[in-house]
């Protein structure tokens, strides 16, 4: 099956060919008006509804044939229910010249007829989306600082309602069956805030609560529930504190059997990214003060694997969950590393610069990166890359127009199989200007090749197996320790070893070339041994170096240079102890 994309911008809605045999010709115009607004697909991809300035369009897209028009002006959201039958729109909310008289603002659309089923008042953006379980059976959404639930799409009647001192949000695990929903409300007058989940229609009283968390500092917090609604990862955040201007910010994690427990997050700083697997047996952290860390945990909240650090603020799994993309976007430079999750093994990494939308293609293999307005109005355009590095189309938007959005058609759960990971490029690639390694301004003085800056500007920590560095047991001692070890419990009457056994009990040095030159004879001459002793620092150096990049750190452009002076160095210093 072929992937699509929806490129909505500032000549309209158009859909073409994805990865990877992709066309940049439009294979169908959605829309060229250029007040396109939002784009959604429904989650089976059947279905793309966008908003102009005066209505809302629903296209089949199978056929494209627009289905209906729905006339509602000014819509800035669109939300499709798990199964594509309903249609929520939200607008801004207006009031008249007095500031009385607000219509509703919120529409509940039946796609089947195209008519509105139900309208609603809802004054702020946060938190307007209505959510539902995944078979559609319930139907939540926020109305007066409490939760109203709906049954079978009856937006008439309210079937039930959660009463929460002042709720300010609340979140509806996907998969779940019977319905879980946790709800957030924050502390007043020094109580603690607390998230609560509960499970439809039991409501009534504390104890009807499966997992309660509390928390006192948490001024806001963000909520992500595994896929089949068991486990449930909460960010709280505060907006200021005595540590950091920028606030603290803290993870926990509770789960429906009522278990809960704090995530330790070993390095300092905010919690960037946030994702769990679609295996739904772990979910991956992305922490801490620049350069990031980021952590694999497992569902008793125990760091798995380690990625080290680096530049990354974001986490992102493939649908298949046998592939991690690590990336840094925003202020960073775009740097994207792509992991092997089965051997946890670095696949590719290479660099997407601008970047301002990720996203996996349902196929589990290709990505999608663009740089969109009102984000970034320079460099405007998308791409399309196989995770093994190739760039396999770039496509620029010309001069005067913009791309507002992009994103790739939904597919039905298990129309693309997981395929092996591959480490070599699997497809050709273009040449990518960004992607050819360009060298740093490095100012006159630090131009020498055998010059080593004083200090680094981040040091990063590779990857590390957590879960194998706790279980391997302690190493033997070797023989060599053994005969140490026996030689020192023969000491003298004083307790001190005897000269001769620690003699005997010292390894032998293992020559090494800068070693041997370091133990040549002077030559008499003032000059030249001066430039004997120059030319053996210079190979202790190389030697440093050389042990460096075997224990696996990556070397500086110069520290790389130096290394090939080497061979250089050891004849100009046996030139000078022949003559």
């Amino acid at each position: 099956m072929a992937t699509s994309l929806a490129l909505r911008g500032s000549e309209g809605i158009w859909i073409v060919n994805g990865a990877p045999s992709h066309d940049p010709n439009p294979l169908h115009r959605c829309d060229q008006g250029k007040t396109c607004k939002v784009m959604q697909y429904s989650a089976d991809g059947r279905l793309l509804a966008w908003a102009t300035a005066d209505c809302v369009y629903i296209l089949d897209v199978e056929t494209y044939s627009v289905l209906h028009q729905l006339q509602q002006t000014r819509v800035a959201e669109l939300r499709f229910s798990p199964k594509g039958s309903i249609l929520a729109t939200w607008g801004p909310y207006v009031t008249d010249r007095e500031g009385k008289g607000g219509e509703p603002n919120m529409v509940i659309w039946d796609v089947a007829t195209g008519m509105a089923r139900k309208t609603f008042l809802h004054k702020k953006q946060f938190g307007w989306a209505p959510e539902w379980s995944a078979d559609e059976a319930v139907c939540c959404r926020t109305a007066n600082s409490e939760l109203h639930f709906y049954q079978n799409n009856d937006f008439e009647n309210v079937a039930n309602k959660l009463h929460l001192q002042k709720v300010a949000d609340f979140k509806m695990a996907p998969g779940s069956s019977p319905c879980v929903i946790s709800a957030y409300v924050p502390g007043i007058k020094g109580q603690p805030s607390y998230v609560r989940v509960y499970r439809y229609p039991h409501f009534d009283g504390q104890s009807a609560a499966v997992a309660n968390k509390s928390f006192y500092k948490a001024d806001r917090v963000n909520m992500y529930w595994n896929k089949i609604g068991t486990g449930l990862v909460i960010l709280t955040s505060t907006e200021s504190s005595d540590s950091s201007y920028y606030g603290e910010q803290a993870l926990h994690y509770i789960s429906t059997a009522g278990e809960s427990c704090l995530v330790p997050l070993d390095k300092k700083g905010p919690v960037y990214s946030v994702m769990w697997s679609p295996r739904n047996n772990e979910f991956c952290v992305v922490y801490g003060y620049m350069p990031s860390k980021v952590t694999l945990f497992n569902l008793k909240c125990e760091p798995v694997f380690d990625f080290g650090t680096g530049p990354r603020n974001h986490c992102f799994y493939n649908p298949h969950a046998n592939i991690l993309c690590l990336a840094g976007f925003g202020n960073l430079a775009g740097h994207m590393e792509f992991w092997d999750l089965k051997q946890k093994k670095e696949i590719a990494k290479f660099k997407a610069a601008d970047t301002t939308t990720f996203e996996w293609s349902p196929d589990g293999e290709h990505v999608l990166t663009a740089t969109v307005a009102p984000r970034l109005r320079v460099g405007n355009g998308y791409r399309l890359w196989h995770y093994t590095g190739s760039l396999l189309s770039q496509v620029d938007t010309p001069e005067g127009e913009f791309l507002w959005d992009a994103r790739w058609r939904p597919v039905p759960e298990g129309t693309f199989r997981e395929k092996p990971v591959r480490y070599k490029p699997a497809e050709p690639g273009l040449t990518s200007v960004e992607n050819k390694k360009t060298e740093a301004y490095r100012p006159p003085q630090a131009r020498a090749a055998n010059y080593t800056p004083s200090t680094k500007l981040h040091e990063y920590e590779p990857a590390s197996n957590i879960r194998q560095a706790q279980a391997a047991p302690d190493k033997p001692p070797s023989k060599n320790k053994k005969k140490r070890d026996a030689r020192k419990a023969k000491t003298t009457g004083d307790g001190e070893v005897s000269a001769a056994d620690e003699v005997s009990a010292a390894p032998t040095p293992t020559p090494t070339p800068s070693a041997s030159a370091s133990a040549g004879s002077t030559t008499g001459d003032p000059e030249k041994d001066k430039k004997i002793r120059n030319l053996r620092k210079k190979l202790q150096q190389v030697e440093k170096l050389k042990e460096q990049q075997k224990s696996g750190k990556q070397l500086e452009l110069n520290q790389m240079e130096k290394l090939k002076t080497e061979a250089a160095l050891l004849q100009e210093l046996k030139d000078l102890e022949i003559g």
